[in-house]
């Protein structure tokens, strides 16, 4: 019995949909002709001339009629497992009385409330964050209509990289799935049946971002806009700087001219200079999108409820934690690449302040520092010119434990320009740091006493 037929059985046996076992299925031939998603350099052009959020004219009746069929879909499938969490990230508080969701629903609240229309709020969970997270979501009133408040991610098996069959985990059995990447997002919401929930209700339009991504607030000019643009999909991009030589960008293919994300799994190493350079390619795809719910629709039925998007190749080990366990491959893409799936896709540049994800504990620190304040529309603003950078030291506050351990209360950070900790630091409350503080290793546990101020 082959690779896909074991794994085709296995999802079948586990009630996953005949659409997504056939989404896996076309990706698995993509596998297995030895495609990997590459997009070459030499095929590409850089992205330009495109229109910037900040010049936007719209009328607020323009605004308010295009928030009046718009959707907000946040993606909450991650774990944080990086950060050393076993649940949704978005559970982590940004404020003593705040988390991510709290700060989500804050943000769709105030302007069903200030515009008077019904926007309806969709969580995309997996199914190891949707107990924890539809809990948390129990004490607000969020349903609009018959319209449920989350749908679920597809899962399929983890490979084995030496034959492509699905891997045995006896140890952890959950460990033998993954999630397809979040290019799962268009398979998901027509299969929940949320897709045609929405249209039979009357919404035309989905603005999408991921959930820790509190950056990514419902706005209202930018819903008029892509109401206006007529476009079919849009994605946000952001200005490059040195730092952003990782992730995804937006080029145009010289061959038909679409725009086209590449990732940083789809670049040849000899291309990697190129695409990391941020005077040649100068936007990074924010993973804030925009798309028409009905052509979304319409495409999909088109292609067999395929969409076509690159093939993500993604190469682990079973248990995350134990390099030395089964090497496997985890089929992936990206929500971001059907951008070159619909004609007349757009991109449009937006500040900064709309991309504020939190991958790291470096992240999470600004977060929930004196750097940013929290609105009563519970967007966040930065209360600075020029967002410090922050460097903690892997060693000692990679996860969650270790940095809430080190840092009960995070130091005011609105005088500093970077702060850099070698070694393991603990930090007392009321610390301030100004200008460039950078803190040693000594080789032993070290204090930062309370109300101490730095540089």
């Amino acid at each position: 019995m082959s690779g896909l037929v074991k794994a085709q059985q296995r999802m079948a046996a586990a009630d996953v949909p005949q659409r997504a076992i056939d989404v896996f299925s076309s990706f698995y031939a993509q596998l297995q002709d030895g495609r990997s998603g590459m997009i070459r350099e030499v095929d590409v052009d850089p992205l330009e001339g495109i229109e910037h959020a900040g010049s936007l004219h719209l009328t607020d009746e323009e605004c308010r009629e295009a928030a009046a069929v718009t959707a907000v879909i946040k993606l909450n499938g991650g774990l944080g497992t990086s950060m050393g969490l076993d649940r949704a990230k978005t559970l982590l508080p940004v404020r003593s009385d705040l988390n991510f969701l709290d700060v989500i629903v804050g943000q769709v609240l105030h302007l069903r409330e200030t515009l008077d229309v019904p926007l309806p709020l969709l969580f995309m969970n997996s199914f190891r964050t949707r107990d924890d997270t539809l809990s948390a979501l129990s004490r607000y009133d969020l349903a609009v209509g018959g319209l449920p408040i989350d749908f679920l991610q597809n899962r399929e098996p983890k490979l084995r990289a030496d034959d492509l069959s699905p891997v045995d985990w006896p140890a952890d059995p959950s460990l033998e799935w993954c999630p397809p990447g979040h290019g799962d997002l268009y398979t998901a919401l027509e299969v929940s049946g949320i897709l045609d929930a929405l249209i039979d209700a009357g919404f035309r339009y989905a603005t999408v971002s991921n959930a820790d991504n509190l950056g990514a607030a419902p706005d209202p000019s930018m819903m008029g806009w892509f109401a206006a643009s007529g476009a079919p999909y849009a994605a946000e991009v952001c200005r490059r700087t040195p730092a952003d030589v990782k992730g995804g960008h937006i080029v145009v293919r010289r061959s038909d001219g679409r725009l086209v994300l590449r990732e940083t799994a789809q670049t040849a190493a000899e291309d990697a200079d190129a695409a990391a350079d941020p005077e040649r390619h100068r936007f990074f795809h924010t993973n804030n999108l925009w798309f028409d719910l009905a052509v979304v629709k319409e495409t999909l039925a088109a292609r067999g409820g395929i969409l076509g998007l690159p093939l993500i190749r993604n190469d682990k080990t079973v248990d995350p934690t134990d390099p030395t366990s089964t090497k496997v491959v985890q089929i992936e893409s990206a929500m971001g690449a059907a951008v070159e799936v619909f004609d007349g896709a757009t991109a449009i540049e937006v500040d900064r302040s709309r991309f504020l994800p939190v991958k790291t504990t470096n992240d999470l620190l600004l977060l929930r520092s004196d750097v940013y304040g929290v609105g009563a529309d519970f967007r966040l603003r930065s209360q600075v010119d020029a967002v410090p950078l922050v460097d903690l030291d892997r060693r000692f506050f990679t996860t969650i434990a270790d940095f809430d351990a080190r840092l009960p209360e995070v130091p005011s950070m609105v005088d500093a320009h970077s702060l850099t900790v070698k070694g393991d630091w603990r930090f007392g409350r009321d610390v301030a740091v100004r200008g460039d503080v950078t803190l040693e290793d000594t080789g032993a546990a070290e204090s930062v006493p309370a109300a101490t101020r730095l540089g």
